[in-house]
């Protein structure tokens, strides 16, 4: 059976962070699903805190450090992805939104996406459909039905409820990757551009 990989995003900014932890309940329960169907399978957590001047140099600059680019690397050749912000101002972080920014356009196309995102009151949960799916959308990956918004009041005596959307989620997600093709590994180094094409623009 063919391996499949799993990217997984958190754009939490302190640590440890709320977001950290949903990104981990959210992959822990992908990783109980994929066991569960003898799936085997590779995950990496990426905390884009530890990426934010390389983001921003990339922006700068238009070219990624080799650490970024080993990152993007990985998501670009991942069968799924786990994206997952804090809320900001309404909308999804800076950060985050700076990491998708420098990705190729094409880069998620057909790609499964499992959206998750925290803050402090339930009012804010409506950022998973008014920010996240529509940045999604344009980047024409497919993103599961159920999105994970954990607030405050989510971590106490509420979390069995929130423990049920993460498995939700968790099944939507490796229904997608299994019946899905496994993704294919681009070597960007297969066809390069020779040095006098690139002198004649």
């Amino acid at each position: 059976m063919t391996e499949r990989t799993i990217a997984v995003v958190s754009a939490g900014l302190t640590t440890p962070s709320s977001t950290r932890l949903l990104a981990d309940q959210l992959t822990a329960a992908v990783r109980d699903n994929l066991n569960g169907r003898g799936t085997p399978y590779q995950v990496k957590v990426f905390e884009l805190r530890e990426l934010a001047q390389d983001l921003t140099n990339n922006l700068l600059t238009g070219f990624p450090s080799k650490e970024l680019g080993k990152v993007q690397e990985f998501v670009l050749g991942a069968d799924a992805l786990i994206a997952v912000t804090p809320t900001f101002s309404a909308s999804y972080s800076g950060l985050f939104k700076t990491f998708f920014d420098v990705l190729d356009d094409n880069a998620l196309v057909s790609k499964p996406v499992l959206i998750g995102a925290t803050g402090g009151t339930e009012r804010h949960s409506l950022v998973l459909d008014y920010a996240l799916r529509p940045l999604f959308a344009y980047l024409q990956a497919v993103v599961v039905p159920t999105g994970v918004y954990a607030a405050s009041s989510d971590w106490g005596p509420h979390a069995v409820a929130l423990r049920a959307r993460v498995e939700r989620a968790a099944t939507e997600l490796v229904d997608a990757i299994s019946n899905s093709r496994p993704a294919v590994q681009i070597d960007p180094y297969a066809n390069p551009v020779s040095f006098e094409d690139l002198l004649n623009g």
